[in-house]
């Protein structure tokens, strides 16, 4: 049974039953259903985007690569990490409206290179603020933990709260090193930029 987080909580991923050679961290919305005249008025479909950061031992990336490109940045236009164990699924612009994950990042934890502490987990509404869209118009966004069998470990369910008002980026959570295993921690830290550049900066 997969253990449904709470915003702070963490959990060991260290299991018996966990298959850690490869773990999918997927990601979800809904977005709230627009009214006829937001739809008359022409407002923007949403355009949300899954972001990892990976992080060393002092939580900062160590390899920006060329405008981003082969960096420790995983993001929409740069899909795959340069060791090969770590890559994204890709852009999902129709996002928000099925069952499924909208969008996933993969990561192969026995084989990170030694260096690799941290990844954090982030999800940016592109353009947020020129749309005026936030994630006080998210629904049902989660962040959830599966492993190399496609057996869910953990979940943590984004809850609506007022605080999200105005918030462009999400840092859902992320997977960390701890005593030669890892675990996996819910943040649920909203921020009003919508540029995930500007989180990138407290990690350089």
């Amino acid at each position: 049974m997969p253990i449904n987080l709470q915003k702070g909580q963490t959990i060991s991923l260290e299991k018996d039953t966990n298959d850690l050679s490869q773990i999918t961290i997927g990601l979800g919305w809904k977005i709230r259903k627009k009214g006829f005249f937001a739809k008359l008025s022409g407002a923007q479909d949403y355009d949300l985007d899954a972001i990892a950061f990976v992080l060393d031992e002092h939580g900062k990336v160590r390899s920006l690569g060329d405008k981003l490109m082969g960096s420790d940045v995983i993001f929409f236009g740069n899909l795959r990490h340069p060791s090969g164990q770590i890559y994204h699924s890709g852009d999902n612009r129709v996002g928000g409206s099925g069952d499924n994950d909208d969008e996933q990042i993969v990561v192969r934890l026995n084989t990170l290179p030694a260096n690799v502490h941290r990844i954090l987990f982030l999800v940016q509404i592109y353009q947020g603020k020129r749309h005026n869209q936030h994630f006080g118009e998210v629904e049902s966004a989660y962040m959830r933990a599966i492993d190399a069998k496609n057996q869910e470990m953990a979940r943590y369910n984004l809850t609506s709260e007022p605080l999200y008002n105005g918030k462009c980026i999400m840092v859902f959570g992320e997977v960390y090193r701890q005593g030669g295993g890892w675990k996996f921690r819910a943040l649920g830290e909203g921020h009003a930029t919508d540029n995930f550049v500007e989180i990138l900066k407290s990690h350089v």
